[in-house]
């Protein structure tokens, strides 16, 4: 039986805390975050950024449920970007369009 160590994990940097609005703690895998332009900036930009050192970024304006479904679609788009399979539709409700509009934009995904 084994338990994920996250601190031994965030210092490896193999994954990355995303916080949302409300203190919702997300991990996943750097090479997930990585797909936005956004999140690639703030780990790997020069100088010494607390989102570089920690391995977290924080989105003080984006709620909980929004930043988990954000987060399906960098899985979605790490898996499907050059893919020779058919790419399924990646299904989002109408009346949460708008603000993922805006958060990808935002997140340059």
């Amino acid at each position: 039986f084994v338990l994920w160590d996250c601190e031994t994990d965030m210092a490896e940097n193999e994954f990355v805390k995303i916080i949302s609005a409300e203190g919702h703690e997300f991990f996943l895998e750097k090479k997930y975050a990585m797909v936005s332009g956004t999140i690639r900036s703030m780990l790997t930009g020069p100088g010494q950024f607390s989102e570089t050192q920690l391995g977290e970024v924080r989105f003080p304006e984006i709620s909980a449920p929004l930043l988990e479904k954000v987060i399906q679609y960098f899985h979605y788009k790490h898996r499907y970007t050059n893919s020779d399979t058919p790419i399924p539709e990646f299904k989002i409700e109408p009346e949460s369009a708008l603000e993922l509009l805006m958060a990808a934009n935002y997140l340059d995904t």
